[in-house]
């Protein structure tokens, strides 16, 4: 649906770093906004998400340390700082938003972008 359109995803190698950027509507921009990924034959997993004030974050276990969240509520965007890749960051990465407080679980999530490709080359 667009709803959300993701960028800045594309192929570095291990090590390297990429900013990925989501880009909402006011309808779509919603009070916290949750970044997820899926890779080839594994479930959609979360990895970051925020809160309207950017107040409160929370990161996977796997990213924490290398990956930051934040949002530029005057822009209706969001971004993820992605460094220190690793191979095994490779996925499809998703932004998604919702009416609600952070949250891990993709389910609570009302609002999602088509997705955009992060490659890591080991």
């Amino acid at each position: 649906q667009g709803q959300l359109v993701e960028s800045g995803g594309g192929l570095v190698q291990a090590g390297g770093s990429l900013r990925l950027s989501c880009v909402a509507s006011e309808r779509t921009f919603t009070s916290t906004m949750g970044w997820f990924r899926q890779a080839p034959g594994k479930e959609r997993e979360f990895v970051a998400a925020v809160s309207w004030s950017g107040g409160t974050t929370r990161y996977a276990g796997s990213v924490q340390g290398r990956f930051t969240i934040s949002r530029d509520n005057a822009k209706n965007t969001g971004y993820l700082q992605m460094n220190s890749l690793k191979p095994e960051d490779t996925a499809v990465y998703y932004c998604a938003t919702s009416t609600g407080v952070v949250s891990t679980t993709a389910e609570t999530y009302k609002y999602w972008g088509q997705g955009t490709q992060v490659t890591v080359a080991s």
